[in-house]
């Protein structure tokens, strides 16, 4: 008889420490074995949480926050690294399935830089590395856009796990491509903003739009939110005082799991740091798709058509000439060798 998986998940809510990519990931290292302790097969961290983000692009204009940028481009690090290798050793060490933000720099490109989720299994592997496709807004200033060649969903031990970044939960065809894949555990990673505008809830943003992808797909979303740290208060308002103002608005990080009913499961937090646990049993996923199951009997194919082009999109196509490839080195031509292959 099918059962379907029973597990804790854990969605971390805190800050990276600015900028300083060894220590943020020593903090994550140190956040999976808290949350490995407590029982959680499944720990998410914020988007962009090694070790950054540009909230420089919010309080100064782009010729006082190109510096920031600079810092930013010289703290990413390159998937698969030396860096998300600790990470990938500690998940193996504890046996959990780790979704973490990065931002990622692209070793063809120094300045291009991209808003990374990075997911690892529960032996270490890394199975996932998804670029942001959209940049929302100012983030514009700071990451490229990615490309569907990692759109998704993955086979793990807790069943099959699929992410966004941020602004994309918003995104109704990226989410169904997910759906579409059979995803039954979703991550929604995301940035504390205070600086939306003044009557935007985002606490309440995230949480809707959760909700509204796992009532539309019947799934459990793990929502992981960072907060602002003094530390960045600090760094943004010594040149611009009013950036205090705009960082300190509360309600503006919303970290917890929603269930296939729309309806949070477990405690969640609101704008405080902590780690967030809730228990997910998939076999809840069954009995609402029997009234809507919109990847399968309640939809029309016949009359809906999604494409998504999977291609990995890079500056050029070589033409390899193999013949001279082996005549330089014979037994280590490798025509993979300087390309951003996919993970």
């Amino acid at each position: 008889m099918l059962e379907l998986p029973k597990f804790k998940a854990a969605a971390v809510q805190t800050a990276p420490v600015f900028l300083d990519t060894d220590a943020t990931i020593e903090k994550a290292c140190r956040f999976i074995h808290e949350a490995a302790d407590n029982g959680a097969q499944l720990v998410a961290f914020p988007e962009v949480f090694v070790s950054a983000y540009p909230y420089w692009s919010w309080v100064m204009n782009p010729v006082e926050a190109s510096p920031w940028f600079e810092k930013l481009v010289l703290s990413a690090i390159e998937v698969p690294g030396p860096e998300i290798q600790k990470v990938a050793q500690t998940a193996r060490q504890r046996g959990v399935n780790v979704v973490i933000g990065v931002n990622e720099r692209n070793p063809n490109s120094f300045a291009t830089i991209y808003n990374t989720l990075v997911t690892i299994n529960h032996e270490g592997r890394i199975i996932g590395r998804h670029r942001k496709l959209v940049p929302t807004w100012a983030e514009k200033l700071t990451w490229a856009p990615g490309d569907a060649s990692s759109m998704r969903v993955h086979k793990t031990n807790i069943g099959p796990l699929g992410s966004l970044a941020c602004g994309e939960n918003t995104n109704t065809l990226a989410r169904f491509s997910l759906l579409a894949q059979g995803e039954m555990i979703h991550t929604a990673n995301y940035i504390a903003l205070p600086v939306a505008p003044k009557d935007y809830d985002m606490a309440e943003a995230i949480r809707l739009r959760a909700a509204a992808h796992c009532f539309e797909g019947k799934v459990f979303t793990v929502v992981s939110c960072s907060t602002i740290s003094e530390e960045i208060v600090e760094l943004m308002s010594a040149t611009h005082p009013e950036a205090r103002e705009l960082l300190a608005r509360k309600n503006s990080a919303f970290s917890g799991t929603i269930g296939p009913d729309g309806r949070t499961v477990g405690e969640a937090l609101i704008d405080d740091e902590g780690i967030a646990y809730a228990d997910i049993d998939l076999n809840r996923c069954i009995q609402p798709r029997q009234m809507h199951d919109i990847t399968g009997h309640y939809n029309r194919f016949d009359v809906f058509d999604l494409k998504v082009n999977r291609r990995a999109l890079s500056a050029a196509t070589f033409t390899n000439d193999q013949f001279c490839a082996d005549e330089l080195n014979p037994d280590d031509a490798d025509p993979t060798f300087g390309r951003d292959t996919d993970v």
